[in-house]
């Protein structure tokens, strides 16, 4: 399947995450976990819902977490994991999913694996085309930034004009 036709079948899933917004809104702070080439698609999950929604999220190399992020896990903190089963640290990626679960975190599950089987009913999974491994950051990013449009327009932020951010950068 080509990259824009994975991708099309990735931006179907808008509704889906319009839905999973409903439920994630209210959270002032996120964590977003990826591995190896989708570490980036984390970074950029989270830099954008702070930069449309002001809500605080960080990005980490899911193999970081237990030096520093894990302490901050419990009921009151979100964590996406960007997780396509293609990926080749999908494995450890599930390893991660379950010490975040031993500590209550709230999980979002972008993965292409459809039979993950989510343990927590307030636990959500959005599933994604399958595609190759070098072409999975460019799918999974999608939801990642659906995600982020949807809260910030559920609050009420106007994502086409962000506070405080400059759509050019000048040198002087």
């Amino acid at each position: 399947m080509s990259v824009s036709k994975l991708q099309q079948r990735t931006l179907e899933l808008d509704s889906e995450l319009k839905d999973i917004s409903k439920d994630f809104h209210g959270y002032r702070n996120f964590v977003y976990l990826g591995r190896g080439i989708n570490y980036p698609v984390a970074l950029e999950g989270a830099l954008k819902l702070k930069e449309v929604s002001y809500i605080h999220a960080e990005g980490y190399a899911a193999g970081e977490i237990k030096h520093g992020p894990i302490a901050l896990i419990d009921k009151n903190m979100p964590v996406v994991f960007i997780a396509p089963e293609e990926d080749v640290y999908y494995r450890k990626l599930l390893g991660n999913f379950e010490e975040v679960k031993a500590r209550g975190g709230r999980i979002i599950f972008i993965t292409s694996d459809e039979n993950l089987r989510l343990p927590d009913g307030r636990d959500r999974k959005i599933v994604i085309p399958k595609s190759s491994y070098l072409v999975s950051p460019m799918v999974s990013v999608i939801p990642a930034q659906f995600l982020a449009y949807h809260v910030a327009n559920i609050l009420g932020t106007d994502v086409d004009q962000p506070r405080n951010l400059a759509k050019v950068v000048t040198v002087e």
